[in-house]
């Protein structure tokens, strides 16, 4: 890309636009090619971006027929915000300087970034309980001060003290993000950014008329962005969300269309007397535009009041005149409805067009309204009128990003489209497996943690970062997790003494409806069944249908049916009945709700505690399946706590 060419992009809520130009020798600015894609669908709302990825699409084909057209590649771009939810805020900066040596063009800047500065700081300080964090997007200077007297430029003179006021404005850091986002997945680098609203009337509106009150609206599809000039500055910046969507939405839900059809129909109505269409029932309607401006009047009229009542009130009166620009503009009775609700005649409410922009060639073809703004940020990228980025380098490739007083890694990392989750340590991946039915999941194995090096020193998100900073992000190493074999997962080796007989309770085991009888690898996903005997009642059925559970002891004790067998459990048939008699009196007994069930257990301990339930219910501890949840009489449980009869128990997994 020639150093001295020019690229910007007006991404907007229904169209996106870009052009490629250049100065003159005689300085017109020369339109070499320009490009205007529509959104196919809602890919943005009031001037935000939704849709990254959509966006990112429809620039990229601009780009391509840019480079075609004028046989450059394309790298750096002026962009521009749309004026949703900014902020404007009026500063008075002063500073003492030399007053031996002439103020240079460095000084004025100096002097401009640090009134940004402070007006940031006190913006974020009002809003400081709300969720948005604001970055300065553009300024204009209304006036310099050399010595207390104000003066039309500074450099080249000599005081003892230099100021300016200026009108700062602020956007949500969100907004800029996004765009940010775009320009850097397209492979293009911001060059410099400003607000639609500036670019707009610093081309719309010489200098030399701002000595009048003026109104400029710039209606698009997603926002109505509003500046003011009186006295010969621009004094405020406004904007409404209500916009040429809303008349496309009304034109849908009169006439039965869809968003596309219904856009259709409102750019005609300013271009056609007579219109077909079909709605989506394949009813025809021939109308005249007449008939469905006065359909739909209301929402024109709702346009009207807002942007009215927006310049009142950052006006405090109706101004002398108002200008239209933006696609939406052109809407019949738009104008005359403004004019209206400002008490305005209606000759001094006018749409402008490009045509009026002096020194400008190449928009024969195209000089509509809706080219004023995209004209004006690229003329603002080529003044390069804030200067105000710095470059790093990020992971070895460089990085400009937009300069706020505290610009930090985090900001960079955003900038960049970086995944936060490559910030967090790595894992391998689980290993899934079904026993009896249940999902069982073996959980991978945790990575190092990523380490953040800004020149070479261990850095954070928040380490502050300054011009030709280098950034480098080690990712996270992580280790490839261990398959299991099968006797990894199931014990086979699960043998009791009954009566003297070694029995070992795993009777069968199926891998994928397969009986397996030797150790192997699993798979992932697969399917292990498993038929053992896992309670006392269990065995018994098993081995000594014919005699009662109640004759029989395990490990010396009396338990209940439902007791859980374990490995190495003795379990012997009562033979003496005074023995038996014995056990029972020195055995204690408790009475339990758990999980709605009844139980009566027996039990010699001293005391049974809430642990010691898991030796009688069908509970599986072996591996986690959530959060383990346990529950005394609807109060949170302790392990170790003495339980009492009647107490109520829950025991589940959440």
């Amino acid at each position: 890309m020639r150093d001295e060419l020019i690229f910007s992009l007006d991404i907007g809520t229904r169209t996106i636009i870009g052009i490629v130009g250049e100065y003159t020798e005689d300085e017109r600015f020369k339109v070499l090619a320009y490009s205007i894609r529509e959104h196919k669908k809602r890919n943005m709302y009031d001037g935000q971006i939704h849709d990254i990825d959509g966006v990112v699409k429809l620039v990229k084909e601009i780009v391509l027929e840019l480079e075609e057209k004028t046989g450059e590649r394309l790298k750096v771009v002026s962009i521009a915000a749309a004026g949703r939810a900014l902020k404007t805020h009026k500063i008075r900066m002063e500073k003492y300087i030399d007053g031996l040596k002439e103020i240079t063009k460095f000084d004025v800047e100096a002097l401009e970034l640090e009134a940004i500065q402070r007006a940031q700081d006190e913006i974020n300080e009002v809003e400081i309980n709300k969720n948005f964090k604001y970055y300065s997007i553009g300024y204009t200077v209304a006036d310099y001060y050399l010595d207390e007297d104000r003066i039309e430029k500074l450099e080249g003179h000599k005081g003892e003290r230099i100021g300016v006021e200026l009108l700062a404005t602020f956007l949500p850091q969100i907004v800029i993000e996004s765009l940010y986002s775009v320009i850097s997945r397209v492979g293009l680098e911001v060059g410099s950014i400003t607000l639609e609203p500036i670019a707009a009337i610093n081309v719309a509106i010489k200098k030399e008329l701002r000595l009048l009150n003026l109104a400029l609206i710039d209606i698009g599809a997603g926002t109505s962005d509003i500046a003011i000039t009186k006295d010969g500055q621009i004094t405020s910046y406004a904007m409404t969300s209500t916009a040429g969507d809303e008349i496309t939405e009304r034109l849908a839900k009169a006439y039965l269309l869809d968003f596309n059809s219904s856009e259709k129909l409102k750019v005609n109505l300013s271009k056609k007397e007579e219109h077909e269409f079909v709605d989506v029932v394949g009813m025809q309607y021939k109308l005249t535009t007449t008939e469905i401006v006065n359909t739909i009047i209301d929402i024109i009229e709702k346009i009207a009041v807002e942007v009215s009542e927006r310049i009142l009130e950052f006006n405090g009166k109706s101004p002398n005149a108002v200008f239209l620009i933006g696609g939406s503009s052109q809407m019949p009775m738009l104008k005359e409805s403004i004019a209206e609700k400002l008490g305005l005649p209606k000759e001094r409410v006018a749409i402008r067009d490009a045509s009026i922009i002096e020194n400008i060639e190449g928009l024969e073809e195209v000089n509509g309204p809706d080219m004023i703004t995209p004209i004006g940020i690229a003329i603002e990228g080529a003044q390069d009128k804030y200067k105000n980025f710095i470059k790093v380098n990020f992971n070895g490739e460089e990085i400009r990003i937009f300069n706020t007083e505290d610009i930090k890694v985090s900001d960079v990392l955003i900038l960049t489209g970086y995944n936060p989750r490559d910030l967090l340590p790595k894992k391998s991946n689980d290993f899934i497996y079904y026993l009896n039915g249940k999902k069982r999941i073996i959980k991978g194995k945790e990575g190092t943690q990523p380490q953040i090096i800004v020149d070479k020193e261990l850095a954070n998100l928040k380490t502050k970062l300054y011009d030709k900073a280098n950034i480098e992000i080690i990712s996270s190493v992580v280790e490839p997790l261990v398959i299991p074999y099968l006797y990894d997962v199931v014990q086979m080796d699960k043998s009791v003494y009954f009566e003297e007989k070694e029995i070992n309770l795993v009777k069968t085991i199926k891998i994928n409806d397969e009986i397996i009888n030797h150790n192997i690898i699993l798979s992932p996903e697969v399917y292990i069944e498993v038929e053992e005997i896992k309670t006392l009642e269990e065995l018994i059925l098993e081995y000594k249908k014919d005699i009662s559970i109640d004759e029989f002891l395990v490990n010396g004790a009396k338990v209940f049916h439902t007791y859980q067998l374990k490995k190495g459990d003795v379990i012997k048939r009562i033979v003496d009945i005074k023995e038996y008699n014995n056990i029972r009196d020195n055995e204690k007994k408790i009475k339990l709700v758990i999980n709605n069930e009844e139980m009566e257990i027996y039990y010699k301990k001293d005391k049974f505690v809430f642990v010691d339930i898991f030796d009688y219910i069908d509970f599986d501890l072996s591996s986690l399946r959530g959060k383990l949840i346990l529950k005394v009489n609807n109060r949170d449980a302790e392990y170790l706590e003495e339980l009492k009869d009647g107490d109520n128990i829950k025991v589940y997994w959440e």
